[in-house]
Parts: structure tokens; sequence; C-alpha cells
């Protein structure tokens, strides 16, 4: 049931505006990709374009090594959930789920086979007879991921299908994507601007701005070895600190400290660390700066101090466990080097 996906030089335009920008991309059979980044990237623009809903304007489209760009959505073995619900409302559960099928006229016994499967998957069964006003958010949800669970297709398109839901919602239908990515094996891709769906969700992050891939990869090697500012600021909650920086002959001089970090800083302009890779804690590796502490947020198992280094530079530094930090003080903290960034005036790794 999987299949394998190759976007090679894709364009779109409308008009003489151009907003996917050449883009190539590989996507393995089996494989979760998820799409991220700000409004307006071109992620679901890209999305539409793999569906069928949206003409490709330029380069080549390939499912399972077939050309698609002129194949109607139809007949591409797609599958789409789509961010509102969209289901029928003078229509039963059974009904919303049967009714694609019953329209491409499949024999009476194998919708009921196929309806069944689906809602005992999404663990709907007892929803079947119900009308979708009668459902919660995630219900109906489900009822639209079963709609597509039911047509068997060979890949999976979600554009954004969590973003009406509340918090614990999203986190509890996040597990079921997930679940049902590892029990049906599809090739699945996800749109999505929240990193932490992509983080938990993707066997691969794509990252996207103004229709370009700024980076793809797992979602460790994203948030590990980011390629620029853009990716290193996009992964990662709360945001990586960006410190401004300048190199000089000793090293690398940051908020009025020079450090000796025993490797290259040559070109370097910004200092990139994340939150949780700072501590306070005396000698517990090279010391950044003197920070005045501007507001604690004691959340249980983490504390996140937000502060301001001596030059007026906002940080923000997460601990483990309760911390007691005093509102106004001021601390010393501390770096491992080794999980620092240096980024060049180009926003490019050093």
């Amino acid at each position: 049931m999987s299949t394998p996906i190759q976007l090679r030089q894709i364009v779109k335009a409308y008009g003489d505006v151009e907003v996917i920008h050449g883009v190539d991309l590989d996507i393995d059979p089996g494989e979760f990709t998820v799409f991220v980044g700000p409004s307006g990237c071109g992620k679901s623009t890209l999305l539409r374009m793999i569906a069928g809903l949206e003409p490709i304007t330029g380069g080549d489209l390939l499912i399972d090594g077939e050309r698609m760009n002129d194949v109607p959505a139809a007949k591409r073995g797609i599958a789409m959930v789509f961010q509102s619900y969209a289901l029928y409302p003078h229509m039963s559960v059974y009904q919303n789920l049967a009714f694609g099928l019953e329209t491409a006229r499949a024999p009476k016994a194998e919708i009921k086979e196929r309806v069944q499967r689906a809602a005992e998957i999404l663990q709907i069964v007892p929803l079947l007879q119900r009308k979708p006003k009668q459902l919660s958010g995630g219900q109906r949800q489900r009822v639209a991921i079963g709609r597509a669970i039911v047509r068997e297709p060979r890949i999976f398109l979600f554009d954004e299908p969590l973003s009406n839901l509340d918090a614990e919602l999203r986190v509890q239908m996040r597990v079921e994507i997930a679940k049902l990515h590892n029990d049906l094996g599809n090739t699945m891709i996800y749109v999505t601007h929240d990193q932490v769906e992509a983080m938990t969700m993707a066997d691969k992050i794509v990252v996207l701005r103004q229709g370009v891939i700024e980076q793809a990869g797992a979602p460790l090697e994203l948030y590990n070895t980011p390629r620029n500012l853009f990716v290193a600021g996009f992964i990662g909650s709360p945001k990586m600190n960006f410190l401004a920086a300048s190199a000089d002959g000793s090293g690398l001089k940051v908020a009025g400290n020079t450090l000796d970090l025993q490797r290259p800083v040559a070109g370097a302009t910004t200092l990139g660390i994340r939150p949780e890779h700072i501590t306070i804690a005396e000698g517990s590796g090279v010391k950044l700066a003197e920070v005045r502490v501007d507001l604690v947020e004691n959340l249980g198992g983490q504390t996140v101090v937000y502060a301001t280094t001596g030059d007026g530079q906002p940080i923000t530094i997460v601990l483990e466990g309760q911390n007691p930090v005093d509102l106004g003080s001021t601390v010393g903290v501390h770096i491992d080097p080794a999980r620092l960034h240096l980024f060049n005036a180009e926003g490019n790794v050093v």
C-alpha cells in the first residue's frame, strides 16, 4: 500500500507571481512527512498540487514512478483530510463514511465491511448512527479521517486537520494519527504550522519559507543541526536564543564577554543556544554572561526564566525541575560549547 512520491523542480505561479520556486523532494514509501512553516510559505499549495486540486505550473510530480501532472485527482489514489470536517449534517456517521463508496457504486457488502473496519480502527463504532451535530470536535475529525480510510488510498494527505481542536484534543488526536500511520503503513503527508506537531509525528520534516525548502530531514537532525537561522528559530519550543556576536582574535565576543570556544568562529555574527541547553549552576560549562531575571514561570516539571543580558538582549532559559530563581536578581548563565550554533551575516551556519 505504501507509495513513493517524487517532486522534481515543482513550480506554481498565479499569473506572473511565482509562489513555489522549483521544489525538489523525495518522500519514501510509508514515510510520514510533515510540511511545516509560517503562514503563506506554500505548504498547503504544495499539498494541493500533490492532491491534484491545484494545477502544476512547472516541473514533474511522480507517484510510484508515474508522472501525475495531468492525472485527475480522483485517479491518483489519494485521500485528503481538510482543516474543516465538511461532514454532511443530515447524514449519520455511517452514511457520511459510506457516501463516497456509494457514489462509486461499490457493492453494499463491501461498503459495510470497509465502514466497519474504519470505525473499529478509529474507535467510533458506537457513533455510527449519530448525526454530526451530536459529536464533539474530536469525534467529527475522526469521522473525517474515517471517510479517507474507507477509500483505501495509497497516500493520505492532511491539511492542518487539528487546528480547530482545543489543546488537549490536539494532543490526543496527534497520538491517534501517529497510531493510524503505524497500523496502516501508508505514505502520509501532513501540513501544519505547529512545529511541536511536526517534531512528535514526523519521520521527515520539510521546513518551507516563501515557496522554498529551507531544510528537510529527520526531526532530531533539524533540531541538532539546523542549516540556517530560520530553521534554528522555527524548530524547538521555546525557540532558540539568538545573541549578537562578533569574532575577534581571542574568541567570540557576546554580551560583553569574550568566549574561548576552542573552535573556529571567523565570520560569526550570531550565537544560537537553545533555552534547554543553558544552566545557571556554577561550573557547568562556559560562562556566557550575567543576566537580569525579568520573569519566572514555574511549570512544575520545568522552570522557565526570561532574562536580559547586560547589553539589553533577551534570553530564555529552561531549567529542569523546580528551581528557586528570584525576580529581579542577577544570575550567571553557562553553556556547553558543543551545543551552541554559530551563524554568519547571511544567516547560514558557520
